[in-house]
């Protein structure tokens, strides 16, 4: 990783290099995130199925039928 951050620096070409300067500035988090065996799918899905709800009742009811319909699904 820090040899093809350092060549993606020298390439100053500016999508690549602000990428591989973002890479640098959290470069345990990044690492981790590649080799931790640990995943949020499950919590990630949960939140994308809420925000489809609240999408689709948008402008037309309050909070309480939005929790009904949550707790429905």
């Amino acid at each position: 990783m820090p040899d093809w951050t350092s060549a993606a620096r020298t390439t100053r070409l500016p999508g690549i290099t602000g990428f591989a300067h973002g890479l640098t500035t959290d470069l345990e988090a990044v690492i981790a995130g590649l080799t931790v065996h640990w995943s949020s799918g499950g919590t990630e899905g949960a939140v994308n199925r809420v925000k489809k709800i609240k999408r689709q009742l948008y402008g037309r009811a309050g909070f309480d039928l939005l929790r009904k319909m949550i707790l429905l699904q």
